[in-house]
């Protein structure tokens, strides 16, 4: 075990863990920060999707050891414009059903939007191509995107 640091959303945390643990273990059982979600725990569904230093990454495949000393932001932390902007885009165009893959979904579009402000069709569907939605809502995601970046890049 070791004494691990982290700045999640913005905050220090120290937690006591195996470098080799996946952060998404230590945010959800050693954190309480249930807001990430576990798919598969092979880096192929996106549920666990967070953001280091701005990049969406699986939190499942990612060593905490590896996390430290970079800015994680999980579904709690996404309080940017853009975030705020696509949480209400997602109420609007009605994104989810289960709504399990949501957050990581949205953290993968904040990603996006911030990046590239208007994206296009192509640039979604390569942006958002490491995140599965078993409900297939995947016009509304698009939909949701779309109308942000309406509002973004003006």
């Amino acid at each position: 075990m070791a004494i691990i640091k982290l700045t999640i959303n913005g905050v220090e945390r120290t937690i006591e863990a195996e470098p080799d643990m996946p952060l998404l273990w230590a945010l959800r059982d050693l954190l309480s920060m249930t807001g990430t979600k576990y798919g598969c725990g092979i880096g192929e569904c996106g549920a666990c999707t967070v953001l280091v230093d701005g990049d969406p990454m699986q939190s499942c495949l990612l060593p905490v050891s590896e996390a430290v000393g970079k800015a994680i932001v999980t579904i709690e932390g996404l309080s940017t414009e853009i975030g705020r902007a696509l949480q209400q885009a997602w109420i609007d165009e009605d994104v989810s059903q289960c709504g399990y893959c949501q957050p990581g979904q949205l953290l993968s579009a904040t990603a996006l939007l911030t990046r590239k402000p208007r994206p296009t069709d192509s640039d979604i569907d390569e942006a958002m191509n490491s995140n599965l939605c078993r409900c297939g809502t995947y016009p509304r995601i698009r939909l949701a995107i779309k109308r942000v970046s309406r509002g973004i890049a003006q």
